[in-house]
């Protein structure tokens, strides 16, 4: 399902790459407008092969199927890493063109700074600006299809000849009923906080961006920091009594060898050091950064918050990927 929904964004986004393309034919190669479709054709056939084939443990052409298992995944990868440098290369030139003339910025692009983007054409029609804006909002959606992708590929090659004990795994039927009271407290919640949340970034965007006083981004700064704090400390309390509840269940522990769960954890730690390294580094900053005002501590209070979330947040979801169904 994920996938999925991936895909149909990246699909999405393709569509805006074609159309924006276009409007440049005159001043671009044909491959430009060309890598587009053949990027939608392969989220289209690698979804609908994933659909149908992520659960099979293949036994027959072992090697030919490895192979190509390890090339859909690099592919991935590859698609993965020109996504994120693509909208790196944007937002430097958005920075860029912001901060100097238009004349000094076509200058540096002559000179050595031009990349694969398509800054030095003009576009100046309404549906260009559509097409330019939306495909730049949607590369997060292509970024995450490709890493969702490549685990799933990864799951499929780790799972290729593997012979599963059906004996030892129990199917439970989870029973889901959405007006249960705990159920839907639960969801009530969830959904308020994402609300929220949705509504204090954009407030704090507008404030931050558009505000030309100091005091207004200042009090955008205190709101977001305080939102966010009182949100991690929730998460901390909710992790830390997930895993108190843990101890009072009288369920084994399941130590059986499984590819998903092994690569859950892989990422689950992974995706961690990214936060844990910029948390640090806030850290480190603050700490040595003067003077020490309110917004200051305020960044403090929310990276030690982060470290300390992230931390229970993982035992939490490791001890329960662990779990043996009741």
């Amino acid at each position: 399902g994920g996938l999925i929904l991936f895909a149909i964004f990246s699909l999405v986004m393709d569509v805006f790459k074609i159309g924006y393309y276009s409007s440049f034919y005159s001043c671009l190669s044909a491959i430009k407008i060309i890598y587009p479709i053949v990027q939608a054709i392969f989220v289209i056939v690698q979804t609908y092969f994933l659909w149908v084939s992520a659960k099979d443990c293949i036994h027959v052409h072992l090697n030919v199927t490895r192979c190509g298992l390890m090339l859909t995944l690099t592919t991935n990868l590859a698609v993965w890493m020109s996504a994120v440098t693509d909208e790196s290369v944007h937002k430097a030139h958005s920075k860029l063109k912001k901060n100097m003339t238009e004349e000094i910025f076509r200058w540096l692009l002559k000179v050595g700074m031009r990349s694969s983007s398509v800054e030095e054409c003009n576009c100046n029609s309404q549906i260009c600006q559509i097409f330019k804006n939306g495909y730049f909002w949607l590369y997060p959606f292509n970024i995450e299809y490709s890493l969702f992708a490549s685990a799933m590929v990864y799951v499929m090659w780790k799972n290729v000849g593997r012979f599963i004990d059906h004996h030892s795994h129990h199917i439970q039927h989870l029973k889901f009923r959405l007006f249960r009271r705990t159920f839907f407290v639960g969801i009530m919640l969830g959904l308020i906080i994402l609300v929220s949340g949705l509504g204090v970034l954009i407030l704090y965007e507008v404030q931050v961006n558009s505000s030309t006083e100091s005091s207004k981004k200042s009090q955008a700064l205190t709101m977001y920091y305080i939102f966010n704090i009182v949100c991690l400390s929730l998460m901390s309390l909710v992790c830390i009594g997930g895993s108190v509840i843990y101890r009072f269940d009288k369920r084994d522990m399941d130590r059986h060898k499984n590819p998903t769960r092994t690569l859950d954890v892989a990422l689950l730690m992974g995706a961690a050091l990214g936060q844990y390294a910029i948390s640090y580094y806030s850290i480190v900053a603050i700490v040595a950064s003067t003077p020490r005002d309110t917004i200051s501590a305020l960044n403090l209070t929310y990276a030690l918050l982060m470290i300390a979330q992230h931390t229970f947040q993982n035992v939490f979801i490791i001890e329960g990927l662990h779990r043996q169904p009741p």
